[in-house]
């Protein structure tokens, strides 16, 4: 699902119990993350709840990078999904430039997600961040 879907349906529920629903079956749709990549190499380092994020880019000087992910939380596999929403299948300079702080205030995220959770979210996108950094400077 698109950034721009997630944001229209964020502003088509009233009420954040909604709301977490909502992030609980986002998660639920992401792809499956195959088990052998639930490892040390594919493990975010600072979310409380386990997280793994792995990534697949094209060739060239600016990749376009796919990413998937999972967690072992409901709630963070919606976070997941809103992340990868926003960043997979982007070119790697796109990642990098990418303001998510202004889409995550959009959907007021910071105001209704625990403080562990948002520095686990903070994480996961230095983590995407990181992987696409890491593309173009190979």
């Amino acid at each position: 699902m698109k950034i721009d879907e997630i944001i229209e349906n964020f502003e088509l529920l009233d009420d954040w119990e909604d709301r977490y629903k909502y992030l609980i079956e986002l998660g639920d749709q992401l792809e499956p993350f195959p088990a052998e990549k639930q490892d040390a190499a594919h493990k975010v380092q600072g979310c409380v709840s386990q997280v793994w994020i792995d990534s697949e880019a094209t060739e060239g000087n600016d990749p376009v990078i796919h990413y998937r992910g999972t967690s072992d939380a409901h709630i963070v596999r919606g976070l997941i999904a809103v992340t990868l929403s926003l960043f997979s299948g982007r070119k790697a300079s796109e990642i990098v430039e990418t303001d998510q702080q202004a889409i995550f205030d959009q959907l007021g995220l910071a105001e209704h997600i625990t403080p562990q959770r948002s520095n686990g979210l903070r994480a996961m996108v230095q983590r995407v961040k990181d992987i696409a950094a890491a593309s173009l400077a190979a």
